[in-house]
């Protein structure tokens, strides 16, 4: 594997750099399901994605949970790392939703390149910044967005995904991406399908009208 065209800021280190990165990379594959990163405490290293798909969640005392965003490829997850960068506490969960490959950064050699490197210090605020723009973008989804047109956004999306109007997933799950109960989102889909937008089956959820429903979706995107 070329690692070198995964690593956004490679060719701007300096030959002595580019070797320290490359003795200290670990590659690893994880299954579908499993947790990478269990919060704040667990400050493994960055990650990055070299196949698969990373889903990056919060989850509260009673057990509610979040999507924040999610991880494709050659995206570095600072998160994991979140106890290098000063006063952030993002105490964040990060969980392999499909089979993934991943490069994995320590924290310590990540630190010594972004405290030696113009280019890496620069990348890292420009990260923090298009994640926390993530964040925020969600919160106001929350705060202003009706549940029916964020519930046709995430349809949507996870159709683009997988390249299919039939999407293999739970109430649950939906509930746990959106941060609301089942219930809620059971009633919203039962409404949908009234409306002949969908076609629901156990854990299965077909879009029979996908035009309408990414008309619904476009008022969670403005």
């Amino acid at each position: 594997m070329d690692f070198q065209e995964y690593i956004p800021f490679w060719k701007q280190l300096t030959p002595q750099q580019q070797q320290t990165l490359q003795c200290s990379l670990l590659k690893k594959t994880v299954l579908k399901g499993t947790t990478v990163h269990s919060g704040f405490e667990d400050c493994a290293g960055l990650l990055l994605p070299i196949s698969g798909q990373l889903r990056v969640y919060i989850s509260s005392e009673e057990g509610k949970e979040i999507t924040l965003y999610r991880l494709f490829e050659r995206d570095m997850c600072l998160f994991s790392a979140s106890c290098m960068l000063k006063n952030i506490l993002f105490d964040v969960i990060i969980q392999a939703e499909q089979d993934t490959t991943l490069l994995h950064i320590p924290v310590e050699i990540y630190k010594q390149l972004m405290e030696e490197s113009l280019a890496v210090s620069h990348y890292t605020n420009e990260l923090m910044a298009y994640r926390f723009s993530d964040v925020m973008w969600l919160i106001d989804q929350i705060l202003n967005k009706k549940l029916d047109t964020r519930l046709a956004a995430f349809l949507i999306e996870e159709s683009q995904l997988i390249h299919s109007n039939n999407i293999s997933v739970t109430h649950e799950q939906i509930a746990h991406h959106l941060g609301t109960a089942r219930e809620v989102v059971t009633r919203m889909l039962k409404y949908f399908q009234t409306e002949g937008l969908v076609l629901l089956t156990r854990g299965n959820i077909q879009l029979v009208d996908a035009k309408r429903l990414k008309k619904l979706a476009f008022v969670s995107l403005k």
